[in-house]
């Protein structure tokens, strides 16, 4: 008799700051995260927003590595942008303009973790729940697909 174990998909939404860091050097820890999704332990998601902010920031400073960025774009989901009242409850939690939209998109994206390494803007909610969605730093994200936490 075979045991089927149904493996649970977890769903990260990826920030600006851990795309980039996936691309900016070789052997990234946040390439570990596309990792785990190749081998279909969670599902990555992000937004246009922080896409963008990703790709002009790769461009600006190593523009060798944009190639690499698009190749790991194949494996992004992307999230509905976030209207303008989503946005406003974002900023309720302590976060500036340019962040809000951030997080107002992982809530509206339906995922588990929202992945950032923004320690300056969003440090205050890590490991914390927001509705269904805990902020975490990449070490505990990792962590938590590896089983760790």
């Amino acid at each position: 008799m075979h045991r089927w174990v149904r493996a649970i998909e977890v769903r990260l939404f990826l920030d600006a700051n851990i795309l980039f860091s996936a691309v900016y050097r070789d052997g990234s820890p946040a390439l570990l995260l596309f990792e785990l999704a190749s081998a279909g332990r969670s599902c990555l998601v992000t937004s246009r927003f922080a896409w963008d902010e990703a790709h002009r920031n790769i461009s600006l400073k190593c523009p060798g590595r944009s190639p690499t960025l698009d190749t790991l774009r194949r494996q992004l989901e992307y999230a509905p942008e976030p209207g303008a009242s989503s946005i406003a409850d974002a900023a309720k939690q302590g976060l500036p303009d340019k962040d809000a939209p951030i997080l107002a998109a992982a809530a509206g994206a339906q995922v588990d973790l929202l992945v950032t390494g923004d320690r300056a803007h969003f440090g205050h909610l890590y490991r914390k729940s927001i509705g269904d969605l805990r902020v975490l730093t990449l070490r505990d994200a990792v962590a938590s697909l590896l089983g760790d936490q």
